[in-house]
């Protein structure tokens, strides 16, 4: 007989043991590193959270992810059972999976989902108490991950607190529906576009499947359309651990009938609405199954097909009835629960009556404050097109959209209104005139931003004539390869299609294909050209502009221009560019937005972008007042580089002028990106370029800036950066104005050339990062030496900030700290000590008249002998032994008194040798 062994105790979280542990030692290999917070369940580490300084200004967040990027690299071991992830600097707080990039790791604003903390309040404490209670975090750990592998990469993703707070709710929601007095309405969840909304389903579907009230239940989820359902069921099938089975994408009807009629319980099926419908028009649906266990799980909730109404055909006298009707036919006693990335209709009558109120709303504004998303930006280049009047298309009001189906299947009924307009957006000149403007403009934001564009026509025959007028003009963008080529046509149709459309007519395997080339961003497609396909439920990060030339309105819109609106690395927002003049149709969706409780605008002017980067410009413009930066435009490579040193010190002679010079430029850049091309971006791009310039010398002669300058370039690759970076990287040595120093950066030759540089407030940046450099790799061997200089350093540039001192003594007392820095890599050989041997010796606090008097012999030979017994008495996991360090304690403490050390001395000798143990018994426990 076995025995079932659970790790944890889910159904009673106080019956689990929960540890907290500080400054967690771990010793791998010859890496010996300490973690701030180590979070113990029954013994698993499960949580690991890096805490920094928040007094520290260069301590943020971001230093504390890249310490755990660290920690993945050096101690693995540590991570092997993590779950989650915390960093904070005490006032940003964010939570994430081991694999997620910075920028996917959020805040978490709620303690119970019932009250959303503002922003900056208690971050840290609101994140603790959230997550850490023992029931949330179980149920964090059990139900709210997964891991996405797409065949490249394995991704583990966490749930965001809306996602876990929504989830939760609707499970509860469930159980009371689906009870016999339950009115079978489980609600509504809205999420805003790019929030997350497909993973809301899947971790909800996860956690109703294993509530024990529900019985085993049978999920249907449903979209309306193929390429949906496709797309939800890819992300449902790459998150089956979590659903405990493989999911089921029912073929047709009668694939859906088998599925569900023989099922006793059990399965997550996917279907359109499409399948629900009679065999004949007008005839009422199957019953397919009577069960109250089921639950229909409908996406894109807001739409008008979900209803009980019963509209007649003018043409046939049939009644269509809505699916609401067809799906209580066939599933009578199934409870409904709505998903939704735009607000349900302002009325709402349909939608609340087959599936009731709202349950959780996740909206613009709150996402992006959360970084969920990022906003969006509307530009109109309706105005670029020099078009008669008679040729502008006119779009009327009640325009009846024609869906991509419709058009391949009933091409002698589409109707003459859209058909005419078709013809005046299908003009052969305007297509000319729209391909002229789209490449000038694509190519300037690819300068200003990488990334990729999606083109949206309002036909196929428009979409392949736009493609071939813009290869046209580029044809290294085109390729008949589906591996190459910067720009591909995605849509459907047949064989019967006119011959010159059949390159672009690809099944369902190729088109995953080109769609794996787009979401990559080091892929060579940057453009993509769609009519229907791709505008729901598709996600591309590295998508930020979008131009639209089909007439929209409504949820289709907003849900179509939320392609561009996900985060990525540092993108500051995305474009959607009009065409045909979309902006009524817009100004209506975000009322009809806002009317159902939605906060945060859905576009923001890009004039909005371009204010901001003038404001910006005229901050750093102040910055370099008095300096004559004039000839970066139009001087030589070299000229530029040899002006550098100058502007550097022009900005480090000021109060904080490094911080506010990377701020601004920062601050500038990324409005600067959003803002080309427009004429006010064009007009200052020379001088944007020099201020990136002067910063990115500044950062790599001063050390780090809070973002990576790899994160940096990726969203904000300026327009003229190109002038620099393509004519050599810029060295900070020669920027500086000096020789490459040789290996030693101590060397007299070196410390020389710094003392003679004209910029001296350069000269004292240079040094204190060089200085720094050098202690970071002494406290990898000798921790009170290493720990002796950087006191004197602060004090030095502590000294320098306030003014205390003249930048050119300040230069002398560094210069005279890498003298003595020299000199102490000279003393172990004059004493004949090894590296290690030197270490401890300087742990006896030498310098102290009460131990000096015992001589260099005496306290040499303790060097020696500490030396020896730690090589002797450490073991890998001998710093989490209390019983090997009290050992240890022992050992030096009898060693201290065996030669006459000082006995008000001995405790604080004991604690830095135990230290300096600490440090280097990771290498010794290897070589033993």
């Amino acid at each position: 007989r076995g025995y079932r062994i659970e790790l944890f105790d889910f159904d009673r979280p106080a019956a689990n043991d929960f540890l907290a542990v500080n400054q967690f030692t771990v010793r791998e290999g010859q890496e010996h590193r300490r973690a701030d917070i180590v979070v113990f369940v029954n013994g698993l580490p499960l949580a690991l959270l890096e805490l920094k300084n928040p007094a520290a200004e260069e301590a943020d967040a971001y230093t504390a992810y890249k310490q755990i990027q660290t920690y993945k690299l050096l101690i693995p071991s540590l991570l092997a059972y993590n779950e989650l992830c915390v960093i904070s600097d005490g006032l940003d707080a964010r939570i994430g999976s081991l694999t997620a990039p910075f920028e996917r790791f959020a805040p978490w604003r709620t303690i119970d989902g019932k009250v959303v903390e503002p922003l900056r309040h208690c971050e840290l404490e609101v994140l603790l108490r959230g997550v850490f209670e023992p029931e949330r975090l179980l149920d964090l750990v059990r139900h709210f991950i997964v891991f996405e592998d797409d065949g490249e990469k394995v991704e583990k993703k966490l749930a965001a607190y809306h996602q876990f707070h929504a989830a939760r709710l609707a499970v509860r929601q469930t159980v009371a529906a689906t009870r016999p007095e339950g009115d079978r309405k489980v609600g509504v969840v809205w999420h805003t576009q790019g929030a997350g909304k497909s993973l809301t389903m899947a971790f909800y579907a996860g956690k109703v499947v294993l509530e024990p009230a529900m019985a085993n239940p049978t999920i249907v989820v449903i979209t309306d359309r193929n390429d949906l359902d496709d797309q939800l069921f890819g992300t449902f099938s790459r998150c089956k651990d979590l659903l405990r089975q493989a999911p089921i994408q029912a073929e047709d009807r009668a694939d859906l009938r088998r599925v569900l009629c023989d099922r006793p319980s059990g399965g997550v099926i996917f279907t359109t609405l499409q399948k629900f419908l009679p065999d004949e028009r007008g005839g009422n649906g199957l019953l397919l199954s009577d069960r109250r266990n089921i639950i229909v799980c409908a996406d894109e909730a807001h739409r008008s097909q979900y209803g009980f109404a019963a509209k007649m055909d003018t043409n046939t006298g049939e009644l269509r009835y809505g699916l609401a009707k067809l799906l209580r036919d066939a599933l009578p006693n199934a409870s409904f629960i709505g998903f939704t990335g735009t607000p349900i209709e302002e009325v709402g009558a349909n939608t609340r009556e087959v599936f009731g109120d709202y349950l959780d709303v996740y909206d613009l504004e709150r996402a992006v404050e959360d970084h969920a998303t990022v906003p969006i930006y509307y530009e109109s280049r309706l105005a670029m097109l020099d078009l008669d009047e008679a040729e502008k298309p006119n779009i009327d009001p009640e325009f009846e959209e024609v869906t991509e189906a419709e058009e391949i299947d009933r091409r002698e009924r589409l109707k003459s209104k859209w058909a005419a307009l078709e013809a005046l957006v299908g003009a052969d000149k305007r297509l000319r005139q729209i391909a002229e403007d789209l490449v000038a403009h694509f190519e300037a934001r690819l300068e200003a931003m990488d990334g990729k564009a999606m083109v949206v026509c309002m036909s196929r025959r428009i979409s392949v004539g736009l493609h071939d007028e813009l290869v046209r003009l580029r044809p290294d963008w085109f390729s008949p390869d589906d591996s190459q080529g910067a720009l591909k046509v995605v849509m459907t149709g047949s064989a019967t299609d006119p011959p010159e459309w059949q390159q672009h007519i690809r099944n369902k395997r190729r088109r995953e294909d080109i769609a794996k080339r787009f979401k990559n961003p080091d892929d060579p497609l940057r453009m993509v050209i769609v009519r229907d396909m791709w505008l729901t439920g598709f996600d591309v990060p590295c998508l930020h502009t979008m131009y639209l030339d089909k007439p929209m309105r409504g949820h289709g819109l907003m849900q179509a221009i939320a392609r561009v609106n996900r985060v990525f690395r540092d993108k500051p927002g995305g474009l959607v560019v009009d065409y045909l003049g979309l902006a009524d149709s817009l100004r209506d969706a975000m009322a009809a937005y806002t009317q159902s409780g939605g906060r945060g605008e859905t576009t923001i002017d890009v004039t909005q972008a371009v204010a901001v980067m003038l404001e910006k410009y005229e901050v750093c413009c102040d910055l370099f007042h008095g300096f004559d930066y004039s000839k970066f435009a139009t001087g030589t490579p070299a000229e530029r580089i040899t002006m550098l040193p100058q502007a550097q010190e022009h900005v480090l002679s000021q109060a904080n002028g490094r911080d506010r010079l990377l701020q601004v430029v920062g601050e500038l850049s990324r409005a600067f990106a959003l803002a080309v091309p427009r004429p006010e971006a064009i007009a200052i791009r020379e001088e944007v370029a020099f201020f990136q310039a002067v910063k990115a010398a500044v950062v790599k002669t001063t050390g780090p800036s809070k973002r990576t300058q790899e994160q940096m370039d990726h969203a904000v690759r300026q327009i003229v950066s190109k002038a620099i970076v393509s004519e050599g990287v810029i060295d900070i040595f020669e920027a500086a104005g000096l020789p490459k120093p040789d290996i030693s950066i101590l060397s007299d030759e070196f410390l020389a050339e710094v003392r003679g540089m004209p910029q001296k407030n350069l000269a004292v940046e240079l040094l204190r990062k060089l200085l720094n450099d050098e202690l970071r790799s002494r406290q990898k061997t000798n921790l009170v030496q290493a720990r002796s200089f950087a006191e004197m350093l602060e004090k030095s540039v502590l000294k320098y900030k306030n003014r205390a001192i003249e930048t050119a003594q300040v230069i002398e007392e560094m210069i005279a700290m890498a003298k003595d820095m020299r000199a102490a890599d000279r003393r172990g050989d004059d004493l004949r000590l090894t590296e290690a041997e030197l270490a401890f010796y300087d742990a006896l606090e030498v310098s102290d008249s009460a131990v000096a008097v015992m001589g260099d012999e005496a306290l040499r030979a303790i060097a020696v002998e500490l030396a020896r017994l730690v090589r002797q008495n450490t073991t890998i996991d001998w710093a989490v032994r209390e019983s090997a360090r009290a050992n240890l304690r022992r050992l030096v403490r009898r060693l201290l008194r065996q030669y006459g050390y000082p006995p008000d001395k001995q405790e604080k000798a004991t604690r830095k040798v135990l230290a300096q143990a600490e440090l280097m018994a990771g290498g010794v426990a290897t070589e033993n």
